[in-house]
């Protein structure tokens, strides 16, 4: 198995998820009598919650060095936001991240989904690191609430659900944002902020939702398992 370097911490209850899902994915491969190996740097989420830009890039390249130092074979970001400094990190490493949007991507694609409604805080929604990914590498476009909307949206994330809250409020919200983006021409919904499905349920809504922390745990599990 392959050395998995993971960047944690926004949040902690994110890295957890993901933790758990990649053991139990490679698990039912491997069996219950082992684990895979690998290597996690829980950063303070303080780092993004400053919204600086060169800060989080600088932040995210020194942890990543250090995971690829300390033998990581890839890197994965337990969360959506922080894949800003992608295009940053990337060139200046020698390890691959496994970016979200092409986990994300792929299953669209499986799936036969050509617009997708995004939904998260309002880096995600409004910084294009995930439309642009599944745009060049997918022809797949992407639709964001109304910007009356976005803050509303932010708001949820950073002070409910990032701090393990989880309110009727704010689930009546994201499903109203939900039928919106439907009515616009959504054929499917990107949960693409760690918590929120475990706000929204594919049984909450008719149209496909697309669990980015789900499917990033299982390119992450793919890998440690080629």
């Amino acid at each position: 198995m392959k050395t998995l370097g993971l960047i944690g911490g926004t949040s902690w209850h994110s890295t957890i998820v993901y933790y758990r899902l990649i053991n139990e994915l490679v698990g039912k491969q491997i069996g219950t009598n082992g684990n895979p190996p690998m290597i996690i740097h829980s950063i303070n989420i303080e780092v993004m919650r400053e919204q600086n830009v060169d800060k989080i890039n600088a932040t995210y390249l020194d942890v990543s060095q250090k995971l690829q130092n300390a033998g990581a074979k890839a890197i994965v970001i337990c969360a959506n936001t922080p894949h800003m400094a992608f295009d940053f990190v990337q060139p200046k490493i020698d390890v691959p991240i496994l970016h979200i949007a092409d986990a994300t991507g792929k299953e669209a694609t499986r799936l036969g989904l050509k617009k997708l409604g995004l939904l998260g805080n309002r880096p995600t929604m409004t910084k294009g690191f995930i439309p642009k990914v599944l745009k060049r590498n997918y022809a797949i476009e992407t639709l964001i609430p109304e910007e009356h909307y976005i803050s509303k949206a932010h708001e949820y994330v950073s002070n409910e659900l990032t701090q393990g809250r989880f309110t009727d409020k704010a689930k009546s919200f994201f499903l109203d944002q939900i039928k919106i983006l439907k009515e616009r021409g959504a054929d499917g919904i990107i949960m693409g902020c760690t918590e929120l499905p475990l706000l929204i349920k594919q049984e909450d809504i008719d149209i496909p939702i697309l669990s980015t922390t789900d499917l990033h745990a299982q390119m992450a599990a793919d890998f440690i398992l080629e």
